[in-house]
């Protein structure tokens, strides 16, 4: 049972972080990477597809983006998609090819994107807090119920709260990385 309680706490742990490095990847700093547009959705035959279903999506260089749509009729399409995306981005067109050249940001702007970087991470380190207090709620119901003694609850608490401090840690280094990524020019 206490085991059932940590290795759950752990996956869900661990799941808050794929999504704050997910979070991370739609963050734009200045240079160019593909998963930047994978939240990008275009009209395909009338359903709303992600764009790497439609085209093919490459890096030219350190700031252009090339993105070649597998049917000629989509060209317009897909420029429009990435147009009205919330990035910001002015992609021009060239025959079948779509590049788009990724403006370099302000001082100000990396900031701003610094501010909402460590929003998301404290957004992560909250999630990973509530799974503990869940967690630890799980093993105070167990104890009550006389299913596991006081010290197998201390020494199971303790042992999440070792997870929450190494998933807490991944959460720091992950945003240490991306705060360098953002300040480099």
């Amino acid at each position: 049972m206490i085991d059932d309680i940590t290795k759950d706490a752990d996956k869900r742990m661990q799941k808050s972080l794929e999504s704050l490095r997910a979070e991370f990847s739609k963050i734009r700093t200045g240079r160019a990477h593909t998963s930047l547009l994978d939240h990008v959705m275009v009209e395909y035959y009338g359903s709303e597809v992600p764009l790497n279903q439609v085209a093919n999506l490459s890096v030219e260089d350190a700031r252009t983006l090339s993105v070649t749509p597998w049917e000629k009729p989509m060209v317009p399409v897909v420029e429009k998609a990435i147009m009205t995306s919330d990035l910001g981005l002015n992609p021009s067109t060239a025959g079948q090819v779509i590049r788009i050249v990724l403006p370099p940001l302000t001082e100000e702007r990396r900031r701003e994107l610094v501010r909402v970087v460590r929003q998301e991470a404290e957004n992560a380190r909250v999630a990973i807090r509530n799974i503990r207090r869940d967690a630890n709620q799980d093993l105070k119901d167990l104890e009550k119920e006389k299913e596991i003694s006081e010290d197998d609850q201390r020494r199971a608490e303790q042992n999440i709260q070792e997870i929450t401090d190494r998933h807490v840690g991944a959460v720091d280094s992950l945003l240490e990385d991306k705060e360098k990524e953002m300040m480099s020019v």
